[in-house]
């Protein structure tokens, strides 16, 4: 019989959701790693929050396991590609805590610009000393928003009536969205450098990792202060404690945290007099946990008696097409791939064109999938699913074109993916043989090689000697090259490598030095 487990406290709506669909339910928490591994086995289902850590050894032990259903929007606890390689289902709900994580930056931002925690504490210890907590007015004062997503957004709808001016950073938000809110784009550095108060809202992705660092903090105006109820590790903590305890900046208020519960090195940021801190509360409202809890437990529910999938983070593959299935994997790559050649570039469209058999097949879900892998580096993994892949990239301004043709010259399936941006696009084909992803063509290239792990491209005028002097950079710098294909059109060519690491800035500098100064690109890409 299919079994349910709760190995996190969840509200009562939920809770009863789950009981009144007739499965088993054993609520479990506070489990270590080894005791949810000596009882995993026995289910089907796994309902979490935040606390429990879905590891590897974990997932190794869930022998039934099918579906693993988080209340809330974060997975990074959970390991999602080894959870795929498995078959298991993920998913979450992306949008139950949007006005709570909002409403609790704002509130951060009001106790830090009027002292109330610090004013309070003074207060039970019987002091009156009012001078020494006086605040600062919102009004009038410059709000800088990086990510003026989902959250961000909401947050500049409240803030704007503080008579606030609102600046925002955010690459991927067309301005006509941004003006819609009253936030004037600009970039990174104006932000930092312009705002008073600022507030961040940006998923945890390589690219915006330490983001916010010492570098940063030193154009910070001295009187700013700063919120962060997004996700650890998007500002340096060592550097915060020194920009705080130097008085680089005048205070900041943060409710996430690298580790949580901090770790021994990260307490001596509570002995700071200008850090207002909360334990991860962005989503602690009667509200939000009531609705994280009813989204997860419906979905689960639709999933095990319906096979209905609803917010899934991780591509369902069992109601496939099997003769489009092969190509899945393929479509999310190429979507991805399109996305990084573009140099970062925000995207305003995105085309996808079935060629050959292709044509004839029901496709939808392979353009979403193309979807999916565009938006993974600008929403973050686990941001984009099948289920909100279309209206995300339509809140981006990414308008989304599907087309086919009976044609494909060298191959009986392919699949094109043209990226547009303003000032240029990118296109990328690629084909799948024996179920595995193959990248047969990039702008008006044509070559054949393995769509998968790490990859650099880089475009040259045909000479002698160029292939061997890349490839001598890159071994200069310990790059290994598992594959590598050439295509040429006339005296213009492009050399795709697959190599067995991400590249460092410094070894394609030497190797776009080595190819005659041309441009050399470089993209990660799940599979391998």
């Amino acid at each position: 019989m299919t079994k349910i487990l709760v190995s996190d406290p969840l509200d009562e709506e939920g809770l009863n959701i789950l009981k009144g669909s007739g499965f088993p339910v054993d609520e479990r928490a506070d489990l270590s790693e080894d005791e949810l591994c000596s009882i995993i086995g026995g289910y089907d289902c796994l309902i979490i929050r935040s606390g429990t850590k879905v590891t590897r050894k974990v997932i190794d032990a869930a022998k039934s396991l099918k579906v693993i259903g988080r209340a809330g929007v974060g997975v990074d606890n959970v390991d999602i590609p080894y959870a795929t390689d498995k078959g298991i289902l993920i998913m979450n709900t992306p949008a139950a805590n949007i006005l709570s994580a909002a409403e609790h930056s704002c509130a951060m931002l009001l106790a830090l610009a009027r002292n109330i925690p610090f004013a309070h504490e003074s207060m039970h210890r019987g002091e009156w000393k009012r001078s020494k907590y006086t605040g600062v007015e919102l009004n009038g004062k410059v709000l800088g928003i990086v990510g003026v997503g989902r959250v961000g957004g909401e947050v500049a709808k409240r803030m704007k009536a503080f008579n606030m001016t609102l600046v925002g950073y955010d690459p991927y938000l067309p301005k006509e969205v941004a003006d819609q809110i009253g936030v004037r784009l600009t970039d990174l550095d104006e932000v930092i450098s312009s705002a008073d108060f600022m507030t961040i809202h940006t998923p945890l992705l390589p690219e915006t990792r330490n983001m916010i660092s010492l570098p940063q903090f030193k154009k910070m105006k001295p009187n700013v202060r700063i919120a962060n109820v997004a996700r650890g590790g998007i500002v340096n903590e060592d550097d915060l404690y020194v920009a705080l305890k130097e008085r680089i900046i005048a205070g900041a208020a943060f409710d996430v945290w690298c580790s949580e519960p901090l770790s021994e090195e990260e307490k001596k940021l509570l002995e700071l007099d200008n850090l207002v801190t909360t334990p991860h509360l962005g989503a602690s409202t009667v509200e939000a946990q009531e609705r994280v809890a009813v989204e997860v437990a419906v979905a689960a529910v639709k999933y095990l008696r319906d096979g209905e999938i609803t917010n899934a983070i991780n591509a369902p593959r069992g109601k496939l097409d099997p003769e489009t299935e092969a190509f899945v994997p393929a479509a999310e790559m190429l979507g991805s791939l399109a996305q990084q050649l573009g140099g970062g570039a925000p995207i305003d469209e995105l085309e996808i064109t079935y060629c050959g058999e292709l044509a004839s097949k029901q496709t939808k879900l392979l353009t979403v999938s193309a979807v999916i892998g565009l938006l993974k580096n600008i929403v973050g993994e686990g941001g984009a699913n099948m289920i909100n892949a279309l209206p995300l990239a339509k809140q981006k301004g990414i308008t989304i074109k599907e087309s086919s043709t009976d044609r494909s010259d060298d191959y009986s399936n392919v699949i094109e993916v043209r990226a547009g941006y303003k000032g240029g696009s990118v296109s990328v084909r690629g084909t799948a043989f024996g179920g595995q992803p193959r990248l047969v063509g990039y702008g008006g290239h044509s070559f054949d090689i393995s769509l998968a792990g790490d990859m650099v491209f880089v475009s040259y005028r045909d000479a002698p000697g160029v292939i061997g002097a890349v490839g001598t950079a890159f071994g200069e710098a310990g790059v290994n090259i598992g594959q590598m294909a050439v295509g040429r059109r006339g005296e213009d060519a492009v050399m795709v490598l697959s190599v067995d690491q991400r590249v460092p800035p410094g070894a394609l500098a030497k190797a776009a030095a080595a190819a005659g100064g041309t441009e050399v690109r470089s993209a990660h890409l799940s599979g391998e």
